[in-house]
């Protein structure tokens, strides 16, 4: 006579999705505390092997597999496409994560009515709002439209049901917390659940060819919350931020595999929702303080797109013991060492004084071409002395006090010009690239020889 199936337990870390098979006061795997819970599942229960096999036949050569059958979705949200590449990729899974309040769930209902209005209809899963919020939300937005189909609903065999009937071209589930898998005998959002319902999302995108869209919460620390695998399951992974940004968004993608991880989308929130900002570069520079010392205009480039950036840099003679370095939307130990070349190699008495680095308007700078603006932005402060306005400044700074080339130069001024920047500061490892250029261009092998022209 056989037995019902014994269940299993194990201890699950709710943090990193590390499993256990007795309860730990500490998570081995990412050292956070009071994170493991127990999560009973059935030995044979056929939920937990549901994102494997997916029936696509056979293996075939790489030389005879079947071509896309459709272009990318184009949504005519500008900003949205240029981060993913030109637009939503057909059968393709895209986790958005973003702090809450952020606009993610108006960003995604503006999405859901561009995307009716030229494809077909979708399907918006609330398993956090009634229908009725998200109608008022919507009459807000001006995007009432009967392309958008809304369904409150937090049970994924139910949602793909839904999904068979109706084959939208896009599904978005908001969020991906909230919904389970009634046979997993765990709470939604536990690693269990993330996991075997982004499992289900991901064969249901990869065999019906519609693209969905899955809204994750996210921790204090400013990771998606739930396992790691989730993030890996997916095609592309979003995050909205706007932190000290006021009110701007900034749509960044960490993950893409149908295009550059480096684009970004900038929008500002308004009563009408999220509107587009085609030109970030004006925006960013509107409220630069003109005649004051510290400030210096860079341009990096995010992806495909240029943007002019202001460095600023407050230095003041320190009055404690050690002096004290802050930044903000620079690495900091990028700093620390642009600091100690400048006292190096230019003989600035920078060891006794405090020194506070921006830039302006909340974007976070991560390639080295911005280097030497910050350093003229800290001498400029020491000294006291504005530089030009009209100034844009350009190089990578090495520990020798070189000035070395940086790439994509004339995509960079290029838009400096079409701001009004009439002078620059460049390395002269692009003075090649930039023969016959008639601009007033200054080339510098040393951050001496741009001190010595800017200050």
């Amino acid at each position: 006579m056989g037995g019902l199936a014994r269940a299993k337990t194990k201890f699950v870390c709710q943090e990193c999705g590390y499993e256990s098979a007795s309860w730990l006061g500490r998570c081995p795997a990412c050292g956070a505390w009071d994170t493991l819970t127990a999560e009973t599942l059935p030995v044979n229960s056929r939920s937990t092997k549901a994102g494997i096999g997916t029936g696509t036949g056979p293996p075939v050569p790489l030389t005879e597999a079947p071509r896309p059958q459709e272009d990318r979705l184009y949504t005519g949200l500008r900003e949205w496409d240029r981060v993913l590449g030109g637009g939503l990729v057909p059968g393709s899974l895209i986790l958005v994560g973003g702090s809450p309040g952020i606009g993610k769930s108006t960003l995604l209902l503006q999405l859901a009515y561009a995307v009716g209005s030229r494809w077909g209809s979708v399907l918006y899963v609330s398993g956090e709002e009634s229908l009725s919020q998200t109608r008022l939300r919507a009459e807000r937005l001006g995007t009432l439209s009967s392309s958008i189909y809304l369904l409150s609903e937090t049970s994924v065999p139910a949602i793909l049901e839904h999904v068979e009937h109706l084959k939208p071209v896009l599904l978005i589930v908001d969020s991906i917390q909230t919904v389970f898998i009634p046979e997993i005998p765990v709470a939604p959002g536990s690693v269990s659940q993330v996991r075997e319902s982004a499992s289900l999302f991901l064969r249901a995108a990869k065999t019906g060819g519609l693209a969905i869209i899955l809204v994750g919460h996210i921790t204090k620390d400013g990771l998606l919350a739930g396992p790691k695998v989730l993030e890996h399951l997916v095609d592309c992974v979003l995050y909205l931020d706007g932190e000290g940004l006021q009110g701007y968004r900034l749509l960044r993608a960490v993950k893409n595999r149908f295009g550059s991880t480096n684009e970004i989308g900038v929008f500002t929130m308004t009563s009408r929702g999220l509107m587009e900002v085609p030109n970030p570069s004006e925006v960013l520079l509107a409220e630069r303080p003109q005649g004051v010392a510290g400030s210096v205009v860079t341009a990096c480039v995010e992806g495909t797109r240029p943007l002019l950036l202001e460095i600023q840099a407050l230095v003041s003679r320190t009055s404690f013991g050690n002096p004290r370095r802050l930044t903000t939307g620079l690495d900091y130990n990028r700093a620390a060492l642009l600091v100690a070349v400048l006292e190096k190699r230019a003989q600035l008495p920078l060891s006794l004084c405090d020194i506070y680095l921006n830039v302006a308007g909340g974007i976070s700078i991560s390639e080295p071409a911005a280097d030497l603006a910050v350093c003229l932005a800290v001498a400029s402060s020491l000294r006291d002395r504005a530089v030009d306005p009209r100034l844009l400044v350009l190089g990578e700074v090495g520990l020798a006090g070189e000035v070395r080339a940086v790439p994509q130069i004339d995509k960079r001024l290029e838009e400096a010009r079409r701001l009004g920047f009439s002078r620059f500061i460049l390395p002269e490892g692009n003075r090649t690239a930039l023969a016959g250029e008639k601009a007033e261009i200054y080339y510098v092998k040393s951050i001496t020889q741009a001190l010595e022209l800017a200050i």
